[in-house]
């Protein structure tokens, strides 16, 4: 099951772009940037999909120097002709497990300019500090969230509402079915595996599983992506911890009743905040925009899903049937979901 998202318009404008560059995807994982690239590459003539948690994919940046080798390599053994240059995807998946790959898509965009490529990966915060040579202006960024609140909409296929929505006012005898419906999207969240299955089987009681699923595996990669021990620690800490001080403004020190230093909380957080799997979102005082943040104030903690957020403090039984969801966790739960809606 695919969904359409917002960001395949963004997609579309990189491909028919003159003065394109590789493209890096970035966001965590399981908000469905596999899924929508390899959608994108059927637009294309041909595509070559990699994965570089595989071996035999890393294979082409470990032993070859050069990009101009590297894509003889694979067009051979995909059976590609160098003249369709123009019309083929390059897809490197999970790029953050070859520092030398990243580092490489400089000579992607100088040496052939005409290849059309794209790499994503989860934790690329953590890979970027090991690339010696990171190709500075020389490729693009795009960043991929949950499914907001619209792409929800068009994945249970509710036209009746998206037209709705977009009325303004929304019409009064709208608004009841509109905001039954936001109540369900903030109770489950935007994640496309949860919403994949909540579709499949009706049910929130099959989704704690594929939470704990996703939360555990961020829990495993901050393990395998931290630069040492003590760092991979206090961002478990954190990780286990941050839930419970989500409604308040926070202080690093001895974050969660933990003996860690403001400094080592400081940083781990902010790792988290550029991995945008917990951010900091810091108050501000501007009524126009630019509304710049006063970073010497206490921020508090924006999760990447509120539906995750509602798992992990074990709200969502309590949260279904409640008309009002401002009654629900002392009403911190709005502001939580409004401010994701803003970000994605």
């Amino acid at each position: 099951m695919n969904f359409n998202r917002n960001i395949s318009e963004q997609l579309k404008k990189w491909k028919v772009n003159p003065n394109r560059k590789p493209l890096i995807l970035r966001g965590a994982r399981q908000v469905g940037k596999t899924t929508l690239i390899k959608q994108f590459a059927s637009t294309y003539k041909n595509s070559i999909l990699l994965n570089l948690e595989k071996q035999k994919d890393r294979f082409y940046f470990e032993e070859l120097d050069d990009v101009k080798s590297i894509i003889d390599a694979l067009f051979i053994s995909n059976n590609i002709t160098s003249t369709n240059i123009d019309e083929t995807l390059l897809f490197i998946d999970e790029i953050q497990e070859s520092p030398k790959a990243i580092s490489m898509l400089r000579y992607f965009y100088e040496e052939l300019p005409e290849l059309h490529v794209i790499s994503a990966g989860s934790l690329l915060e953590f890979a970027m500090k090991k690339v010696k040579n990171f190709p500075v202006g020389r490729v693009e960024f795009l960043y991929m969230n949950p499914l907001n609140f619209i792409e929800y909409l068009e994945a249970i296929d509710h036209q009746a509402a998206i037209e709705q929505i977009n009325q303004i006012p929304v019409k009064p005898i709208a608004h009841r079915t509109l905001l039954q419906l936001f109540n369900n999207y903030a109770i489950i969240g935007g994640m496309p595996e949860v919403i994949k299955v909540y579709l499949q089987n009706k049910s929130i009681a099959d989704l704690p599983n594929i939470y704990e699923s996703i939360w555990s595996t961020y829990k495993n990669d901050v393990a395998k992506y931290a630069s040492n021990e003590t760092d991979g620690k206090v961002i478990r800490h954190i990780i286990d911890t941050a839930h419970l001080y989500f409604d308040q403004r926070i202080k690093f020190q001895n974050f969660g009743n933990s003996n860690y230093k403001s400094r080592e909380v400081g940083e781990s957080l902010r790792n988290l905040n550029d991995a945008k799997i917990i951010q900091l979102i810091y108050p501000t005082t501007d009524v126009t925009v630019p509304a710049k943040p006063d970073l010497k104030k206490s921020p508090r903690l924006q999760f990447l899903d509120t539906g995750i957020l509602n798992h992990t403090l074990g709200i969502q039984g309590h949260m279904i049937g409640i008309e009002d969801l401002s009654s629900s966790y002392k009403g911190a739960i709005i502001p939580h979901i409004i401010t994701q809606e803003l970000i994605l």
